[in-house]
């Protein structure tokens, strides 16, 4: 805040000097003027009367009134006195008018005539006209008073010097301690500036200017405190930005992401982690970003500020493959930020989704091997064992079964890793037309299958992944086939291999379509048992191989269901 010009410390203190020293000036002048004028007019008055003396003893020294008249004008001429004489009935025995000065004229003429009647000398001066007027008893002739009036016209012209070099002097004063005060304050304003500068630095954070006093005065003295709090607070902030600079670190070690909020809505700060949750700048200054519809974050964030807020959690799910823990953390009292915790909770949901499913696709893929091997232990133990042809035809179908569940297991557990992104799938080149050949032979009767594969046609998958996803399409062909042949298809299109299992069924739906990979889903209508998670399963196998699947059908013309897997590149040769 700068201070308005007319109330700088200079001005008004420097008025404050002028005041001073114009009422102390005005005050001596006072008394000095007194004290002059009382000595002028004292000095003055002691000559008139010293002449007034001598003209007494002039007059006195004649007997007749024509002597004295005479005496009269030549002490009057002698002394520029205007004299006059009375006898002892207050008569004048001289003329009425000396000089230039009427005897009527005189200022009291009839208290000077008693006084000196009654044998007693009186001065009195009349500063109107500038006399002063002295009454001496005469002892001896005709005469008994004498009033002697000197004309002292110096006398007021003295006093107006006196009064005017007085002002003068009270002006000069009064000048003098303007500027005496103007520069002691612009001394002391400057020091203060200096000072109010270091303040100024110190609360803007700045502490590398020190503040030195020049003086051991109360300004040093204060300016000394002011350079120590300057050095305290130095030390202070350099101690929290190294706190600061260790809880950042602290923080950006951390798994969870962190967002520290103002109560505008304002990021004061955020860690890496946070950045990679939200994928928005969040950067210190700017505004909360609101990355999912519900809840909305800046609405949560505003929440956190309102009286009597509590700490509050929520779950996130901005996609399939993400979920988000938020938790806000309401500033503590007095304070203006709020934390917003950020847990990725995804891998966790992966893997306890996984594990759910891994139960049920085991319960479904499991049914069907296990289902053959206890109908062959059962045709057995009922005598098929004593039949030497039937024992070894069951045996080798327990055999093809076990094998098969094997690779079952292994393709399951396969699955389940690559889905809590434990282990990633190693894709490798897999020959198709084996596995095309191998699914056809296990699913239906050699006159129900037709299998169109290029010998030594490659593709990039995982083997067990691959057999278990063709086996499941191509056993789904077979129970919607209606007795009529399925067809396995592979060839190599656009870079790509795409293996083909196609029906000749009832079809399905346009909506049907779309919801035939969704889980526990079955199609209205549809016959035998199963819990819908056959098709899902594949779309599962096949996405862990980085492949897609694709599905084309329409009512009463069949279906036909395409895995596209990547080709193995060529090496130039």
């Amino acid at each position: 805040m700068r201070a308005h010009p007319l109330l700088s410390m200079r001005w008004w203190l420097a008025l404050a000097f002028a005041v001073i020293a114009a009422v102390t000036a005005v005050a001596v002048a006072q008394v000095y003027r007194s004290t002059s004028e009382d000595a002028i007019r004292s000095r003055a008055e002691e000559l008139a009367a010293g002449s007034a003396v001598a003209a007494a003893q002039r007059v006195s020294r004649e007997s007749t009134l024509p002597g004295i008249r005479a005496a009269v004008r030549e002490v009057g001429a002698e002394r520029e006195l205007a004299v006059f004489v009375f006898d002892a009935d207050g008569r004048a025995l001289t003329a009425s008018r000396a000089g230039d000065v009427e005897v009527t004229a005189v200022r009291d003429i009839d208290r000077l005539v008693d006084a000196a009647l009654s044998d007693r000398r009186r001065v009195a001066s009349d500063e109107e006209v500038g006399r002063i007027a002295v009454a001496l008893p005469l002892n001896a002739g005709p005469g008994n008073a004498l009033i002697a009036v000197a004309s002292r016209p110096d006398l007021e012209e003295t006093l107006g010097i006196v009064r005017d070099e007085i002002v003068s002097a009270a002006l000069w004063a009064t000048l003098i301690g303007a500027v005496a005060g103007l520069v002691v304050a612009s001394l002391i304003t400057l020091r203060l500036r200096r000072i109010g500068a270091a303040a100024v630095e110190i609360e803007q954070g700045r502490f590398d200017r020190p503040l030195e006093p020049r003086f051991p005065d109360e300004l040093g003295a204060l300016a000394a405190s002011v350079d120590h709090m300057r050095e305290r607070l130095a030390s202070s902030f350099a101690r929290l930005e190294g706190e600061r600079d260790r809880l950042a670190l602290l923080l950006e070690q951390l798994q969870e992401g962190v967002i520290a909020v103002d109560r505008t809505g304002r990021i004061v700060f955020a860690n890496s982690q946070a950045q990679d949750v939200l994928c928005a700048d969040l950067s210190p200054g700017t505004a909360l970003p609101d990355p999912w519809p519900s809840p909305s974050l800046p609405a949560v964030a505003a929440s956190l500020f309102e009286p009597a807020a509590h700490a509050s959690s929520f779950r996130v799910h901005p996609d399939d493959a993400h979920t988000f823990l938020v938790a806000g953390i309401p500033p503590a009292p007095e304070a203006d930020t709020a934390l917003l915790v950020f847990t990725d909770a995804s891998a966790r949901e992966r893997r306890e989704r996984a594990e759910r499913e891994f139960v049920a696709n085991a319960a479904h893929e499991l049914r069907t091997p296990i289902a053959a091997i206890a109908s062959a232990v059962e045709v057995l133990q009922d005598g098929a064992k004593d039949d030497l042809e039937a024992r070894d035809r069951f045996l080798a179908a327990i055999e093809r079964q076990t094998e098969r569940l094997t690779g079952l297991v292994h393709a399951l557990l396969t699955l389940a890793r690559a889905q809590t992104r434990a282990e990633p799938v190693r894709l490798e080149e897999v020959a198709i037309a084996p596995i095309l050949r191998e699914v056809a032979h296990a699913t239906a009767p050699a006159d129900r299958v037709v299998v169109t594969s290029p010998e030594g046609l490659l593709a990039m998958a995982h083997p067990d992944l691959l057999r278990q996803a063709v086996d499941n399409v191509a056993a789904n062909a077979v129970k919607h086939a209606g007795g009529n042949r399925i067809r396995l298809r592979a060839y190599r299109e656009n870079g790509n291999v795409l293996l083909e299992v196609a029906d000749s069924g009832s079809g399905m739906t346009t909506a049907q379509t779309r919801r035939a990979f969704d889980r526990f889903y079955r199609a209205p209508g549809s016959s035998g048992g199963g819990y819908g998670l056959g098709l899902a399963i594949v779309r599962e196998l096949v996405e862990a191989m980085d492949g897609a699947l694709r599905i084309q059908s329409a009512p009463g013309e069949g279906t036909t269901v395409q895995i596209v897997l990547a080709a193995p590149v060529e090496e130039p040769r």
